[in-house]
């Protein structure tokens, strides 16, 4: 097979992708360079979905390290893996997936100092999986602004179903409230319009968020048991709320941004 200048050799590995997608299908993933913003319940899940389709360089930035709180629904988060950085756990399971693609790690927090450096080499497609507002909004504005294709996840947590997960542009989702508050700032902040089609896939949930309950070792307040969690940029002690979330709907947000970005890069 070959794609532009790449030459690829099907492996079995890809056999059942390939008897859907085609060998030119599969060519072209592996030919395809995806950045992956945030390697959390959703970005873990959006990297891992993407390596197992296929795509041949996927490029992992996260500052953060796995807490034990992440084991509910981060797929790197193991006894043998608390207090590693997530990049590193995470690109080390997916080399153990495909051995043959690249997988680059890079443990720093995304903003505006550094947006022109981890954007490049300049992907196919990028995933946005921050959880820091002030970041997302930077890479969507920054993104739109450079022509560069985006997938990004809205709220996955304070949700229990799963069949309510949807995609469509950030400018028309419904129901969910985080992208309704995203698109005015994104407007207030960035100058992003965002009442006319962005060209941003909004991957959401139209089920209404469910507030947190209260657990017994938070009556005396909030203790963070991150490691790295007073970092002075996300400190996890400067939580006002920290919302609830399962393995199954994260997850589903990262499998059906990693289905979009397939859509995309086979297009």
């Amino acid at each position: 097979m070959c794609y532009g200048s790449h030459v690829v050799t099907l492996h079995r590995r890809f056999d059942r992708t390939a008897r859907l997608l085609g060998e030119p299908g599969v060519a072209r993933l592996a030919a395809s360079t995806v950045t992956v913003f945030g390697v959390g319940g959703v970005g873990s899940f959006a990297a891992e979905g993407l390596v197992r389709s296929g795509v041949g360089r996927v490029i992992l930035v996260d500052h953060d390290r796995i807490c034990v709180t992440n084991v509910n629904r981060q797929v790197h988060a193991l006894k043998g893996t608390l207090g590693k950085a997530k990049v590193a756990a995470m690109a080390e399971r997916l080399r153990a997936i495909n051995p043959d693609a690249v997988i680059e790690e890079r443990a720093e927090f995304y903003g505006a100092e550094s947006s022109a450096r981890l954007l490049a080499p300049e992907p196919d497609v990028v995933v946005d999986a921050i959880d820091n507002v002030t970041a997302k909004m930077h890479l969507i504005a920054t993104c739109v602004r450079e022509r560069l294709r985006l997938v990004s996840a809205m709220g996955a947590a304070a949700r229990l179903d799963p069949t309510l997960v949807r995609t469509a542009d950030l400018s028309a989702t419904k129901i969910c409230p985080f992208a309704r508050e995203l698109r005015k700032e994104l407007r207030k902040k960035h100058g992003l319009d965002c009442t006319r089609a962005t060209g941003v896939i909004a991957v959401y949930s139209e089920e209404p968020p469910v507030a947190p309950q209260v657990l017994d070792y938070d009556r005396d307040g909030f203790r963070c048991v991150c490691p790295g969690g007073q970092n002075g940029v996300n400190d996890c002690e400067r939580k006002h709320r920290v919302e609830g979330s399962v393995a199954f709907v994260p997850s589903v947000f990262g499998m059906v941004a990693a289905a979009a970005v397939v859509r995309l890069l086979i297009a």
